[in-house]
């Protein structure tokens, strides 16, 4: 079918690993211009196989996997862009260059268009060859280096970095997954400060078929109004005083891939007009601009506000609200997500421990755990992972105790000096039927609505717990 060329190897010398020589697949029919390519690629260090037709040509793409292929466009059995459509689908990190004597428009356009690296007329100027393959050898290293670091970067950014077992932390995740397959265009995250909005974010991106192109992302909140205006949409030369040269925004930069707009609810209402026509009309212009561009780019949205409530109060348009939220998020705080705060816990002690000296932490000790699992976290996952860095800074044993947890946790929750269990009374006093009460309705509430986990919470059995609900009218 074919014929291996590189005959002669050189045997390895103990102790010295040979450089791996790039194979390079010459597809042509003319027996001489092969003999002629064959004798150049040895001579420049390259490993050269032949192909005469497109069906060789095909079984050698299969089996030697060629860095380089070297196509004629008119071959016996078809033509060479017949081969670049193989290459394309079975080894896409192959660098295809075209080769031909009749060098026209259409062939030129259908090769580009068809995934073609580079094109090169007959008769060959050898030091012209040598120069586009050395080119495309370091190009096919260079896109394997992308393809790497990107594949990398899904595997921190996928939806298998959001930890938690609870019920409604899994139905997120799941219309979140929905939402990542589907080729909506807008998506609406909201959640409290610190639950995790960015990470829900990049697994979307990265589980979409737009997972390879760009992700970026910006906080309306951190930035004035013009700066994101520009950071946006991008601006001309001259479009003010320091626009020096035209500049590209977010929405050019990420074409084809995702923006991720977090805390949208700070935007002000100008730019909220703005950036609605923008997804209504599927283009936008620069600032200064006179042009409209067209705009290929999924929106995902992040606030810790209810935009909905915002726009009926007039501080959100409804309008874009309603555009935002095709799909909408909704991800639950720590509070309501039961047993995963150990389990976040122990996954970010075990993160600490990568960067701690000294003893390893093991975990949480039992009155810990009991505070965590009460506390009402309003800084969510964000706040219980500073508690545990804070934590393994200043323990010295192997477990994290209530010694180091900061004074509003440990004054607002439980504990007294001698490790028993107890509630600080408020200055002003409360009924003992509303604290009962006020508390189970918070184990409720952190357990998801899960009688028996709550039970366990207060130290009572379930039927205990059910009676004192039934008895408030609360359950």
């Amino acid at each position: 079918m074919y014929e291996n060329v590189a005959i002669i190897r050189q045997t390895p010398v103990s102790g010295l690993q040979m450089p791996i020589k790039q194979k390079v697949l010459i597809v042509d029919d003319d027996s001489f211009i092969r003999l002629a390519l064959v004798e150049a690629l040895r001579s420049w260090s390259y490993e050269p196989f032949e192909a005469d037709s497109v069906a060789t040509a095909e079984a050698a793409v299969a089996e030697i996997e060629p860095a380089v292929a070297l196509l004629d466009i008119d071959l016996p059995d078809g033509s060479g862009l017949d081969v670049l459509t193989h290459i394309r689908e079975v080894r896409p990190e192959t660098i295809t260059i075209m080769v031909t004597g009749n060098v026209d428009v259409p062939n030129v356009v259908a090769a580009l268009r068809g995934g073609a690296h580079d094109f090169i007329g007959k008769p060959i100027k050898l030091e012209e060859l040598r120069v586009t393959l050395r080119n495309s050898v370091e190009t096919r290293s260079l896109r394997r280096e992308v393809s790497t670091a990107r594949n990398e970067r899904a595997k921190g950014s996928g939806f298998s970095r959001i930890i938690g077992e609870s019920a409604q932390l899994k139905r997120a995740i799941e219309v979140a997954r929905r939402v990542a397959e589907s080729d909506v265009l807008s998506i609406l995250l909201q959640g409290e400060t610190g639950t995790g909005k960015d990470l829900f974010a990049r697994a979307i991106h990265f589980a979409s078929e737009r997972a390879n192109a760009p992700y970026l992302a910006i906080n309306c909140a951190a930035l004035p109004a013009t700066l994101i205006e520009s950071e946006l949409f991008g601006y001309e030369k001259g479009a003010f005083t320091d626009a020096k040269q035209r500049k590209e925004g977010l929405f050019e930069q990420a074409q084809g891939g995702t923006i991720f707009l977090d805390e949208i609810g700070e935007l002000e209402l100008p730019l909220q007009a703005k950036l609605l026509r923008v997804l209504e009309d599927k283009t936008f212009r620069r600032v200064g601009g006179l042009k409209d561009i067209p705009m290929d780019v999924r929106i995902i949205a992040a606030s810790n506000r209810d935009l909905k409530k915002s726009g009926e109060a007039g501080e959100f348009r409804l309008d874009l609200y309603y555009r935002l939220s095709v799909i909408q998020v909704d991800i639950p705080p720590l509070r309501e997500r039961g047993d995963d705060v150990i389990l976040l816990a122990k996954h970010y002690i075990e993160k600490a421990n990568g960067k701690r000296r000294g003893t390893r932490l093991k975990g949480l000790q039992p009155e810990v755990e009991r505070v965590f699992m009460a506390y009402r976290w309003s800084g969510n996952v964000r706040e219980l992972r500073n508690v545990i860095e804070r934590a393994s800074i200043l323990e010295d044993g192997e477990y994290v105790t209530m010694n180091h947890l900061p004074g509003d946790m440990v004054t607002g929750s439980f504990v007294t000096n001698n490790g028993g269990t107890g509630i600080v009374l408020p200055p002003g006093g409360i009924p003992l039927e509303a604290a009962e009460l006020e508390l189970a309705k918070q184990a409720m509430e952190r357990s998801g609505g899960n009688l028996t986990k709550a039970a366990k919470l207060l130290d009572i059995t379930r039927d205990q717990l059910r009676y004192k609900l039934k008895k408030s009218g609360e359950y």
